[in-house]
Parts: structure tokens; sequence; C-alpha cells
């Protein structure tokens, strides 16, 4: 008896839902072991009618115990098993795709409006322009210049000495010239060698 103990004593341990199975299935084999070592020795086992039906009706109860609790630690094994399986069988959460960014398309800002100005030589064929200032906002400038004198003229802008835009010399009628520009102070004048100096300049502003 204590060496079968010792022996399922480890078992017993490890396999705690088997604790009922294996108590009656060890005194199962322990009153097997009993019937067979120790009363059976006797010749005249079972002596009487009645310890005949005490021998078989222990061991049908121990045989019930045991089957018993074998069909009971089963099934409770069987349900752990599937209520493990049923708790790892998580559905993965997909997330949903999201939504393609609108991608906006930048309002052109509007073109600024270009500016057109009037200039004349004088009439009387002095070497003058109808006026010596000029006012634009910045941005593309027209300049158109008409020459009703009986001399050649034409007009010339200029930041210091560079020159960014004229019209041609000409006699009669109107020429224009077209020029972008920043803010800031800029010459007109004619070209003609002597005109400029002889007073045919002026200033232009643009703001």
């Amino acid at each position: 008896m204590h060496t079968l103990a010792v022996q399922l004593a480890p078992v017993l341990a490890a396999e705690k839902s088997h604790v009922p199975f294996y108590i009656a299935g060890g005194l199962l084999i322990v009153w097997a072991l009993i019937v067979s070592l120790v009363l059976g020795r006797n010749g005249d086992f079972p002596s009487n009618l009645q310890g005949e039906r005490a021998v078989i009706a222990v061991t049908a109860l121990l045989v019930i115990a045991a089957a018993g609790t074998a069909v009971i630690t089963a099934g409770g094994s069987a349900g752990a098993t599937e209520s493990k399986t049923t708790t790892s069988a998580v559905t993965p959460q997909v997330p949903a795709p999201a939504a393609p960014a609108t991608a906006s398309t930048p309002t052109p800002a509007p073109a600024a409006a270009a500016t057109s100005l009037k200039l004349a030589a004088d009439p009387n064929n002095a070497l003058a322009y109808t006026t010596k200032t000029l006012s634009a906002k910045a941005g593309k400038i027209t300049i158109t210049m008409a020459n009703v004198s009986q001399l050649e003229h034409n007009v010339t802008i200029a930041s210091g000495s560079t020159v960014i835009g004229a019209t041609p010399t000409f006699v009669g009628g109107a020429k224009s010239v077209t020029v972008t520009l920043k803010p800031g102070k800029y010459t007109f004048y004619c070209s003609v060698p002597g005109h400029r100096q002889g007073g045919m300049e002026g200033t232009l502003t643009v703001s």
C-alpha cells in the first residue's frame, strides 16, 4: 500500500483533474491484491455465501467507481480542451481601408492687370515730352507714345544705366513698348542723340 501510494503521488499531483479516477483505480488495484494475495491463500475462501456476496459487492462497487470517475474526468478534460480552443480562436479584426486623401488643387492667384500709360512728344518740335512723370502698379506696363512732330523720337525705359525696353524711333503715328517692372523708380527718355540732353526725359514711379 505504501509503495503504491508513493508511486501514484507524482501522477496525482501532475493531473489534478484525474484525482478521483486515480483514487478509485488505486483502491480497485489494492482490493484486487488483497483478494488474490491475502484472501485467496485461504483454501476455503469464501467460507460462506455471505462472504462471497461481500467480496462481489466490494469489487463491483470499486469497478463502478473507477468507471464512473474515468467518464467524469474524461468529460472534464474534453470540456477544458474545447474551452481553450474556443477562447484561442479569435477572429482577427481587419481595419477598414482608409479613405483616399483628396488632393486639393491650388487655386491660381489672379494675374495682375496690365497697366497702360499714354505719352506724347511735344507737337511743336521741342525736345520734350508732354509730361515728365508717369506712375503705375508693379507688373506688366505698356507705354504708348504718340509723335506728331516733324522730328524722330522714341521712348526708352531704363533702370540706372540698364535699358529695360524701348519703342522704335519713328515720326508720325504711335508706338508701344511693354515691360515688366518691380516697385521702384525708373527713367524714361528719348535715345536719339542729343534729345535726352535737350530735355526729353522723365521719371516713372512703380508702386
